[in-house]
């Protein structure tokens, strides 16, 4: 099957108004999943240490209010965590991951302290790669941040990582995309799985990945290593990080 003919079945990278710089509710981006038929989605709001990121509570209460399954659509707490510096250290406890079900880590210039180099920047991701709470490695193309991409990417395949393909820098961060061109070859060829992800701040960006698909399409990626792009495949990542179907 050609790649662009493929229809992700999840969305694991979202962001809602408690990310005070995103602009749909959580009841907006769900009824955008239910309306483009994905069976999943993430809520992943920023860790604290983002500029109006909701707080520590905000979290621990979000299985408490927000139903697991709601028009139809599975809906799974997360967090997008940010790394505060080059040594892998994010802004969010083990205990508050461990309520969590899906953990998102990333690097924002407005969260990281210490210099960016290519060394520093490869030792933060061989950190981050041996932190059996992260899930996956957010849009880790971003221009400024190279990192050695053969060598963290042969790591990320061993540790189990998902890298993500972030729709959000083919539309935000054009500067970004030889880099994500790069890293997705570099999973296609050390084995990493990926998972596409909007990274959306509204809700008409849920789902929307025309431009990181046809990326992939251009390198033939192959299918089997796309974590969300069948519904078997994503029930299976499901059950492998103990998240219940339903």
């Amino acid at each position: 099957m050609a790649i662009n003919m493929i229809q992700t079945v999840a969305d694991m990278h979202c962001h809602t108004i408690a990310s005070t710089h995103a602009y749909s509710t959580v009841k907006e981006m769900i009824t955008a999943a239910a309306r483009k038929g994905l069976y999943a989605i993430a809520l992943t709001e920023h860790g604290r240490a983002m500029p109006g990121a909701p707080g520590t509570f905000y979290f621990e209460n979000l299985k408490r209010n927000i139903p697991s399954m709601y028009e139809g659509v599975r809906v799974i707490t997360g967090i997008e965590a940010n790394i505060i510096d080059y040594e892998g250290n994010i802004d969010a406890s083990d205990e508050l991951l461990d309520r969590l079900e899906w953990v998102i880590a990333s690097i924002h210039s407005y969260t990281i302290n210490g210099e960016s180099t290519v060394e520093s920047c490869t030792n933060t991701w061989l950190k981050i790669a041996e932190n059996p709470r992260i899930d996956v490695i957010g849009h880790c193309g971003t221009a400024g941040y190279e990192f050695d991409y053969d060598k963290v990417i042969k790591v990320f395949a061993e540790k189990g990582k998902l890298v993500e393909i972030n729709s959000g820098s083919f539309r935000f961060r054009p500067k970004s995309i030889p880099n994500c061109i790069k890293i997705a070859q570099l999973c296609k060829k050390h084995g990493a799985r990926v998972i596409i992800n909007s990274d959306a701040h509204f809700e008409d960006a849920v789902g929307v990945h025309d431009s990181a698909i046809k990326m992939l399409e251009e390198i033939n990626f192959p299918k089997e290593l796309i974590v969300n792009a069948d519904i078997d495949t994503f029930k299976k990542l499901l059950i492998e990080k103990n998240i219940s179907l339903d």
